[in-house]
């Protein structure tokens, strides 16, 4: 079996990472996949299916009070929402399983987050959205409710501007 010349071998790796470089640091980009079917318990109270996030396009974020990243990106996250809230998007931060919802309560309170906070009490969120364990992890969502991106650690704001903008367009 003949084996490729050097130089392909050297084009196909600086093209996957070329590609891996685009998609940013703890970012993938793959086939949209639907969002995992679940009620998230919000904190002021009630529900929020994933279902109604259908038709909009979404951010749903996991994220903890005691994440210093998280924690750090949440005035960024605020002037994202303010920037595309009246074009339709929809944000939903979710607190980890091990947040204490007074601790929520009060962060959410005192940064005055305009967009809904959900509290995942039992895990069941984290687990059904791939295993989430790392905070924060991000997930933008399409009209179709299909998760176009992922992010896990402190986003490019700026590229998720872009993104954002295209799908609202």
């Amino acid at each position: 079996m003949p084996s490729l010349p050097r130089r392909k071998i050297l084009q196909a790796s600086a093209a996957v990472a070329a590609t891996a470089a685009v998609g940013g640091l703890g970012a993938w980009a793959t086939a949209p996949e639907a969002a995992p079917a679940h009620a998230f318990t919000l904190l002021e109270g009630g529900s929020l299916h994933t279902a109604e996030l259908q038709g909009r396009v979404a951010l749903v974020n996991f994220w903890a009070t005691s994440c210093v990243t998280c924690v750090a990106e949440m005035p960024q996250f605020v002037r994202l929402f303010q920037t595309f809230q009246a074009s339709g998007l929809r944000m939903l931060a979710v607190a980890m399983q091990y947040d204490r919802p007074d601790y929520v309560a009060e962060f959410v309170r005192t940064r005055q987050l305009p967009f809904q906070i959900a509290l995942d009490t039992q895990g069941e969120g984290a687990r059904l959205w791939g295993e989430v364990q790392a905070t924060p992890t991000t997930f933008l969502l399409d009209r179709q409710s299909q998760i176009v991106q992922r992010i896990v650690g402190a986003p490019d704001f700026a590229e998720l501007h872009t993104r954002i903008q295209r799908l609202l367009a």
